[in-house]
C-alpha cells in the first residue's frame, strides 16, 4: 500500500503532480528510487511526443562567474510566453548557463554531458524532465561561453 508520506517525498524530489507520483509508486511497488526511474522514463516518452510542436516563445539567460573571467549566454525556446516567464523555465535556463560555464561544451556535445548537479542525469534528461513538468516542448537553440 502506498502511503501519503511516500507520495509527498517523491513529489518533493520531482515536483511532479500527486497523481503522477502515486502512479509511479504503484508501478514501482513503493520503491522511491524505482519510482523516480519510472517517472524519468515516462518524462522521456512525454518529451518525444512534444518535440514536433512549434516554439514561439523563450528567453535569453546569462551567467557571469564570480571573478568575471567566465561567462555563458543561452537562447532557450518554449511554446508559450506563459511558460517562458515561469520560475521553473527560468531556473532551467540558469542551470544550463551554469553547466556551460562549468564545463566547456566543446569537449563533448552539451546535451550528452552529465549534469553538474546530478551526474546520473544528462543535460538532455534535465531538459526532458522540464518538458514533462511544464507540458511544452523546450529547445536550447544556441549558446556561447566566454573565458579570459
Amino acid at each position: 500500500m502506498i502511503t501519503i508520506e511516500q507520495i509527498k517525498k517523491l513529489r518533493r524530489a520531482t515536483s511532479l503532480s500527486i497523481s503522477e507520483c502515486k502512479k509511479a509508486l504503484e508501478e514501482a511497488k513503493g520503491d522511491i528510487v524505482m519510482a523516480k526511474e519510472v517517472l524519468r522514463k515516462s518524462g522521456k516518452d512525454f518529451a518525444k511526443k512534444k518535440r514536433e510542436r512549434e516554439l514561439r516563445a523563450g528567453i535569453i539567460e546569462s551567467y557571469i562567474h564570480p571573478g568575471k573571467r567566465i561567462g555563458a549566454m543561452i537562447e532557450l525556446h518554449c511554446e508559450s510566453d506563459f511558460v517562458a516567464q515561469s520560475e521553473d523555465f527560468q531556473k532551467l535556463a540558469h542551470e544550463l548557463c551554469l553547466q556551460i560555464a562549468a564545463i566547456n561544451p566543446k569537449e563533448t556535445p552539451l546535451l550528452n554531458q552529465p549534469w553538474i548537479r546530478d551526474e546520473t542525469k544528462t543535460v538532455k534528461d534535465l531538459i526532458d524532465e522540464h518538458i514533462a513538468k511544464l507540458g511544452e516542448n523546450i529547445i536550447l537553440k544556441r549558446f556561447i561561453r566566454y573565458e579570459l
